[in-house]
């Protein structure tokens, strides 16, 4: 990533989690919780290229790699999606 945040997070670090306005997040109630779905996509096996260096970076960060993997391809996946 090449851009800078804009977040000041050491005024952000100084804020307890009492200090959060939640006023406009609904509670979950039972209902929700009764129309709610769990849903576990099917998982594929593939081979995949991946660069020596991103994938000892990753086996680094200790088990469950290439769930992180998975995660953040996700995410990238989501947030194109919710561009379009």
């Amino acid at each position: 990533m090449n851009r800078t945040s804009k977040t000041d997070w050491r005024r952000m670090a100084e804020h307890g989690d009492e200090q959060i306005d939640t006023s406009d997040i609904p509670e979950l109630d039972d209902a929700f919780f009764e129309r709610a779905e769990l849903r576990v996509p099917a998982k594929q096996p593939v081979t995949l290229r991946i660069d020596e260096d991103v994938l000892a970076w990753f086996k680094a960060q200790g088990k469950g790699y290439q769930t992180r993997i998975n995660k953040l391809l996700r995410q990238y996946m989501e947030n194109q999606v919710n561009r379009r």
